[in-house]
Protein backbone atom coordinates (compact mmCIF):
# COMPACT_ATOMS: atom_id res chain seq x y z
CA UNK A 1 0.00 0.00 0.00
CA UNK A 2 1.09 3.46 -0.73
CA UNK A 3 2.27 6.09 1.91
CA UNK A 4 -0.04 8.95 3.06
CA UNK A 5 1.28 12.53 2.91
CA UNK A 6 0.81 14.58 5.85
CA UNK A 7 0.46 18.56 6.27
CA UNK A 8 1.04 20.82 9.29
CA UNK A 9 -0.31 23.60 9.56
CA UNK A 10 0.36 26.84 10.19
CA UNK A 11 4.15 25.59 9.55
CA UNK A 12 3.48 23.90 6.13
CA UNK A 13 5.74 20.58 7.16
CA UNK A 14 5.43 17.87 5.16
CA UNK A 15 6.37 14.23 5.97
CA UNK A 16 4.99 10.56 5.14
CA UNK A 17 2.95 7.89 6.95
CA UNK A 18 3.71 4.65 6.46
CA UNK A 19 0.50 2.23 5.82
CA UNK A 20 -0.16 1.25 9.53
CA UNK A 21 1.68 4.16 11.22
CA UNK A 22 0.44 6.38 13.72
CA UNK A 23 1.04 10.09 12.58
CA UNK A 24 3.35 10.98 15.52
CA UNK A 25 5.56 8.52 15.47
CA UNK A 26 6.00 9.07 11.75
CA UNK A 27 6.63 12.49 12.80
CA UNK A 28 9.34 11.56 15.30
CA UNK A 29 10.97 9.37 13.11
CA UNK A 30 11.32 12.40 10.32
CA UNK A 31 12.28 14.74 12.71
CA UNK A 32 9.40 16.65 13.14
CA UNK A 33 8.29 16.64 17.01
CA UNK A 34 4.94 17.74 17.51
CA UNK A 35 3.43 18.06 21.23
CA UNK A 36 3.31 14.84 22.95
CA UNK A 37 3.01 12.61 26.59
CA UNK A 38 2.46 9.38 27.29
CA UNK A 39 1.95 8.08 23.64
CA UNK A 40 -0.23 5.47 24.69
CA UNK A 41 -3.71 7.32 23.82
CA UNK A 42 -4.41 8.40 27.72
CA UNK A 43 -3.08 12.05 28.36
CA UNK A 44 -3.82 13.89 25.61
CA UNK A 45 -1.05 15.91 25.57
CA UNK A 46 -0.84 15.21 21.39
CA UNK A 47 -4.23 16.10 20.50
CA UNK A 48 -4.75 18.49 17.69
CA UNK A 49 -7.25 19.23 14.62
CA UNK A 50 -7.75 17.38 11.31
CA UNK A 51 -8.71 20.00 8.91
CA UNK A 52 -8.88 17.69 6.04
CA UNK A 53 -8.60 13.89 5.35
CA UNK A 54 -9.59 10.80 7.39
CA UNK A 55 -8.07 8.70 9.82
CA UNK A 56 -8.72 5.53 12.21
CA UNK A 57 -8.28 6.91 15.85
CA UNK A 58 -6.98 3.56 17.65
CA UNK A 59 -7.24 2.91 20.87
CA UNK A 60 -7.22 5.81 23.07
CA UNK A 61 -8.91 6.79 26.50
CA UNK A 62 -12.33 8.90 26.07
CA UNK A 63 -11.52 11.50 28.67
CA UNK A 64 -8.22 11.99 26.64
CA UNK A 65 -10.42 12.85 23.67
CA UNK A 66 -14.27 13.36 24.72
CA UNK A 67 -16.62 12.77 21.77
CA UNK A 68 -17.10 16.59 21.48
CA UNK A 69 -14.08 17.08 20.44
CA UNK A 70 -13.32 14.08 18.33
CA UNK A 71 -16.89 16.12 16.37
CA UNK A 72 -15.15 18.89 16.41
CA UNK A 73 -12.47 17.50 14.33
CA UNK A 74 -9.47 16.46 16.58
CA UNK A 75 -7.51 13.57 16.61
CA UNK A 76 -4.91 12.15 19.46
CA UNK A 77 -1.90 12.50 16.83
CA UNK A 78 -0.16 9.46 18.81
CA UNK A 79 -3.39 7.02 18.18
CA UNK A 80 -4.32 8.23 14.78
CA UNK A 81 -3.61 6.66 11.43
CA UNK A 82 -4.11 8.04 8.54
CA UNK A 83 -6.76 6.78 6.00
CA UNK A 84 -6.37 9.22 3.17
CA UNK A 85 -3.42 12.54 2.86
CA UNK A 86 -3.95 14.41 5.65
CA UNK A 87 -3.84 18.49 6.48
CA UNK A 88 -3.61 18.80 10.54
CA UNK A 89 -3.39 21.70 12.82
CA UNK A 90 -0.60 21.02 15.08
CA UNK A 91 2.88 22.79 15.99
CA UNK A 92 5.96 21.48 15.40
CA UNK A 93 8.62 21.98 18.64
CA UNK A 94 12.22 22.96 17.39
CA UNK A 95 13.74 22.63 20.64
CA UNK A 96 13.65 19.12 21.02
CA UNK A 97 14.76 18.34 17.50
CA UNK A 98 18.53 17.89 17.58
CA UNK A 99 18.26 15.52 21.47
CA UNK A 100 18.92 12.20 20.21
CA UNK A 101 16.74 9.66 22.30
CA UNK A 102 19.42 6.38 22.96
CA UNK A 103 18.74 3.19 24.47
CA UNK A 104 21.39 2.96 27.76
CA UNK A 105 21.93 0.79 30.92
CA UNK A 106 22.52 2.54 33.92
CA UNK A 107 23.41 1.25 37.06
CA UNK A 108 21.28 2.18 40.11
CA UNK A 109 23.65 4.35 42.10
CA UNK A 110 21.48 4.87 45.43
CA UNK A 111 17.97 4.15 46.91
CA UNK A 112 16.39 6.55 49.27
CA UNK A 113 13.09 6.34 50.76
CA UNK A 114 11.48 9.75 51.61
CA UNK A 115 8.24 8.13 52.54
CA UNK A 116 6.60 5.11 52.83
CA UNK A 117 5.46 5.34 49.31
CA UNK A 118 7.94 7.62 47.56
CA UNK A 119 11.45 6.28 46.97
CA UNK A 120 14.01 8.42 44.85
CA UNK A 121 16.73 6.21 43.00
CA UNK A 122 19.66 7.92 41.86
CA UNK A 123 21.02 6.13 38.28
CA UNK A 124 24.43 6.06 37.48
CA UNK A 125 25.50 6.03 33.43
CA UNK A 126 28.17 4.43 32.03
CA UNK A 127 31.82 6.25 32.19
CA UNK A 128 31.57 7.24 28.57
CA UNK A 129 28.10 7.77 28.05
CA UNK A 130 26.17 11.53 28.55
CA UNK A 131 22.45 11.93 28.51
CA UNK A 132 21.37 15.05 26.43
CA UNK A 133 17.92 16.53 27.82
CA UNK A 134 15.80 19.05 28.42
CA UNK A 135 14.77 19.94 32.35
CA UNK A 136 11.06 18.02 32.09
CA UNK A 137 11.67 15.08 29.99
CA UNK A 138 10.83 11.67 30.78
CA UNK A 139 12.57 8.21 30.00
CA UNK A 140 11.19 4.88 30.06
CA UNK A 141 12.55 1.92 31.56
CA UNK A 142 12.79 -1.71 28.88
CA UNK A 143 11.45 -4.32 31.49
CA UNK A 144 12.48 -8.08 30.20
CA UNK A 145 8.60 -8.99 29.24
CA UNK A 146 9.23 -6.18 26.40
CA UNK A 147 6.82 -3.59 28.45
CA UNK A 148 7.54 0.01 29.90
CA UNK A 149 7.41 2.21 32.53
CA UNK A 150 8.10 6.13 32.07
CA UNK A 151 9.38 8.20 35.32
CA UNK A 152 10.24 12.08 34.90
CA UNK A 153 13.89 13.25 35.52
CA UNK A 154 14.09 15.17 38.90
CA UNK A 155 17.49 16.36 38.21
CA UNK A 156 18.44 19.36 35.69
CA UNK A 157 20.23 19.04 32.87
CA UNK A 158 23.54 20.98 34.18
CA UNK A 159 23.50 18.44 37.24
CA UNK A 160 23.33 15.55 35.56
CA UNK A 161 26.35 13.34 37.15
CA UNK A 162 23.55 10.90 38.69
CA UNK A 163 20.06 10.87 37.20
CA UNK A 164 17.41 11.38 40.02
CA UNK A 165 13.96 10.45 39.68
CA UNK A 166 11.23 10.26 42.62
CA UNK A 167 9.11 6.70 42.06
CA UNK A 168 5.18 6.49 43.75
CA UNK A 169 4.88 2.71 44.88
CA UNK A 170 1.47 1.89 43.33
CA UNK A 171 0.31 -1.12 45.22
CA UNK A 172 -0.19 -4.13 42.61
CA UNK A 173 2.06 -2.72 39.65
CA UNK A 174 4.79 -4.69 38.85
CA UNK A 175 7.37 -2.70 38.58
CA UNK A 176 7.07 -0.21 41.74
CA UNK A 177 6.35 -3.08 43.88
CA UNK A 178 9.87 -4.70 42.14
CA UNK A 179 11.67 -1.04 43.48
CA UNK A 180 10.24 -1.40 46.69
CA UNK A 181 10.43 -4.63 47.76
CA UNK A 182 13.40 -6.26 45.56
CA UNK A 183 15.40 -3.83 43.92
CA UNK A 184 18.93 -2.80 45.48
CA UNK A 185 21.81 -0.68 44.75
CA UNK A 186 23.71 -1.20 41.96
CA UNK A 187 21.35 -3.74 40.21
CA UNK A 188 21.27 -3.10 35.69
CA UNK A 189 18.50 -1.13 34.38
CA UNK A 190 17.81 -0.46 30.63
CA UNK A 191 16.19 2.88 29.74
CA UNK A 192 14.99 4.57 26.20
CA UNK A 193 15.04 8.53 26.25
CA UNK A 194 14.74 11.32 26.95
CA UNK A 195 11.38 11.21 25.67
CA UNK A 196 8.27 14.22 26.09
CA UNK A 197 7.35 17.95 25.22
CA UNK A 198 7.47 18.96 28.90
CA UNK A 199 9.64 21.99 29.35
CA UNK A 200 10.35 25.49 29.73
CA UNK A 201 9.44 27.57 26.74
CA UNK A 202 12.56 30.35 27.14
CA UNK A 203 11.38 32.02 24.48
CA UNK A 204 8.64 33.81 26.45
CA UNK A 205 8.57 36.52 29.07
CA UNK A 206 5.28 35.85 31.03
CA UNK A 207 4.80 34.80 34.41
CA UNK A 208 5.02 31.23 35.58
CA UNK A 209 2.47 29.22 37.86
CA UNK A 210 4.01 25.84 38.67
CA UNK A 211 1.41 23.20 39.44
CA UNK A 212 2.54 19.69 41.08
CA UNK A 213 0.35 17.34 42.68
CA UNK A 214 2.53 14.23 43.97
CA UNK A 215 5.72 13.01 42.61
CA UNK A 216 4.27 15.22 39.32
CA UNK A 217 7.06 17.25 41.48
CA UNK A 218 9.71 15.55 39.65
CA UNK A 219 9.78 17.42 36.31
CA UNK A 220 8.67 20.81 37.82
CA UNK A 221 11.81 20.48 40.12
CA UNK A 222 14.05 19.68 37.02
CA UNK A 223 12.83 22.74 35.33
CA UNK A 224 12.93 25.00 37.89
CA UNK A 225 16.49 24.43 39.33
CA UNK A 226 17.36 24.84 35.46
CA UNK A 227 15.39 28.14 35.38
CA UNK A 228 17.46 29.31 38.96
CA UNK A 229 20.74 28.27 36.76
CA UNK A 230 19.89 30.26 34.71
CA UNK A 231 18.86 33.16 36.12
CA UNK A 232 15.38 32.99 34.83
CA UNK A 233 13.78 36.61 35.66
CA UNK A 234 10.66 35.74 35.32
CA UNK A 235 7.99 35.38 38.40
CA UNK A 236 7.41 32.10 39.22
CA UNK A 237 5.16 30.56 41.54
CA UNK A 238 5.00 26.75 42.73
CA UNK A 239 1.74 25.41 43.75
CA UNK A 240 2.16 21.83 45.03
CA UNK A 241 -0.54 19.60 46.56
CA UNK A 242 -0.80 16.21 47.91
CA UNK A 243 -3.66 14.49 50.07
CA UNK A 244 -1.70 14.58 53.71
CA UNK A 245 1.57 16.87 54.38
CA UNK A 246 3.79 14.08 53.99
CA UNK A 247 2.85 13.79 50.03
CA UNK A 248 5.13 16.71 50.09
CA UNK A 249 7.91 14.85 50.32
CA UNK A 250 10.64 17.05 49.53
CA UNK A 251 8.80 20.24 51.01
CA UNK A 252 12.24 21.79 52.00
CA UNK A 253 13.76 21.90 49.21
CA UNK A 254 10.95 24.66 47.27
CA UNK A 255 11.36 26.52 51.10
CA UNK A 256 14.93 27.10 50.42
CA UNK A 257 13.95 28.42 46.97
CA UNK A 258 11.79 30.77 47.80
CA UNK A 259 13.90 31.84 50.90
CA UNK A 260 16.67 32.43 48.38
CA UNK A 261 15.15 33.49 44.81
CA UNK A 262 12.77 37.01 45.48
CA UNK A 263 11.06 36.15 42.22
CA UNK A 264 10.05 32.59 43.73
CA UNK A 265 7.22 32.05 45.46
CA UNK A 266 5.64 28.65 47.30
CA UNK A 267 2.00 27.65 48.05
CA UNK A 268 1.90 24.37 49.30
CA UNK A 269 -1.39 22.87 49.42
CA UNK A 270 -3.14 19.60 51.63
CA UNK A 271 -6.22 18.54 50.25
CA UNK A 272 -7.49 15.46 53.57
CA UNK A 273 -4.88 16.78 56.08
CA UNK A 274 -6.29 14.62 59.64
CA UNK A 275 -6.15 16.21 62.83
CA UNK A 276 -2.52 14.82 64.16
CA UNK A 277 -1.03 16.35 61.22
CA UNK A 278 -1.81 19.60 62.70
CA UNK A 279 -1.52 21.21 59.34
CA UNK A 280 -2.09 25.43 59.07
CA UNK A 281 -1.15 25.92 55.37
CA UNK A 282 -3.55 26.09 52.28
CA UNK A 283 -6.15 23.77 52.27
CA UNK A 284 -8.30 21.77 49.36
CA UNK A 285 -7.84 21.16 45.45
CA UNK A 286 -4.02 22.51 44.03
CA UNK A 287 -5.80 23.96 41.39
CA UNK A 288 -8.34 25.65 43.10
CA UNK A 289 -6.04 27.36 45.00
CA UNK A 290 -4.37 28.84 42.24
CA UNK A 291 -7.46 29.89 40.94
CA UNK A 292 -8.66 31.51 44.00
CA UNK A 293 -4.86 33.55 43.88
CA UNK A 294 -4.76 34.11 40.15
CA UNK A 295 -8.59 34.74 38.99
CA UNK A 296 -6.95 36.14 35.56
CA UNK A 297 -4.18 33.77 33.99
CA UNK A 298 -4.75 35.58 30.71
CA UNK A 299 -0.57 36.56 30.48
CA UNK A 300 0.77 33.98 32.54
CA UNK A 301 2.27 30.47 31.05
CA UNK A 302 1.58 27.28 33.36
CA UNK A 303 2.95 23.95 33.70
CA UNK A 304 1.43 21.63 35.74
CA UNK A 305 2.37 17.86 36.29
CA UNK A 306 0.62 14.84 38.16
CA UNK A 307 -2.09 12.60 38.28
CA UNK A 308 -4.50 13.00 35.00
CA UNK A 309 -7.62 14.05 37.42
CA UNK A 310 -5.95 17.42 38.50
CA UNK A 311 -3.95 18.35 34.82
CA UNK A 312 -7.50 17.82 33.38
CA UNK A 313 -9.37 19.86 35.81
CA UNK A 314 -6.47 22.66 35.56
CA UNK A 315 -6.54 22.66 32.30
CA UNK A 316 -10.48 22.94 31.69
CA UNK A 317 -11.10 25.41 34.66
CA UNK A 318 -7.77 28.23 34.24
CA UNK A 319 -8.39 28.07 30.19
CA UNK A 320 -12.40 28.72 30.86
CA UNK A 321 -12.94 30.53 34.28
CA UNK A 322 -9.30 32.20 34.07
CA UNK A 323 -8.76 33.36 30.82
CA UNK A 324 -5.75 31.60 30.30
CA UNK A 325 -4.88 30.82 26.53
CA UNK A 326 -5.00 27.31 25.74
CA UNK A 327 -1.83 26.86 23.87
CA UNK A 328 0.17 28.23 27.24
CA UNK A 329 -0.92 25.59 29.60
CA UNK A 330 2.18 22.84 29.24
CA UNK A 331 1.65 19.50 30.88
CA UNK A 332 2.47 16.06 31.86
CA UNK A 333 -0.29 13.80 32.64
CA UNK A 334 1.19 11.13 35.08
CA UNK A 335 -0.81 7.83 33.48
CA UNK A 336 -0.46 4.39 35.18
CA UNK A 337 -1.09 0.92 33.70
CA UNK A 338 -4.34 1.18 35.46
CA UNK A 339 -4.94 3.68 33.30
CA UNK A 340 -3.78 2.75 29.84
CA UNK A 341 -6.10 -0.63 30.68
CA UNK A 342 -8.88 1.80 30.35
CA UNK A 343 -8.00 2.60 26.89
CA UNK A 344 -10.20 1.19 24.10
CA UNK A 345 -10.40 0.78 20.19
CA UNK A 346 -12.95 3.49 19.09
CA UNK A 347 -14.80 3.57 15.78
CA UNK A 348 -13.73 5.24 12.67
Amino acid sequence: MSNFKVTLQPSGHAFEVEHGEAVLAAALRQGFVLPYGCRNGACGSCKGRILEGSVDYGIYQEKALPAAEKADGKALFCQARPLSDLVLEARTIGAVKDIPVKTLPCRVQKMERLTDDVMVLFLKLPANERLQFLAGQYLEFLLRDRSRRSFSMANAPHDDELIQLHVRHTPGGQFTDHVFGKMKERDILRFEGPHGTFFLREDSDKPIVFVASGTGFAPIKSVIEHALAEEVRRPMTLYWGGRRPKDLYLNQLPLKWAEENPNFRYVPVISDALPEDAWSGRTGFVHRAVMEDFPDLSGYQVYACGVPVMVDSAKRDFVARCGLPEEEFYADSFTTQADLAQAAPSPR
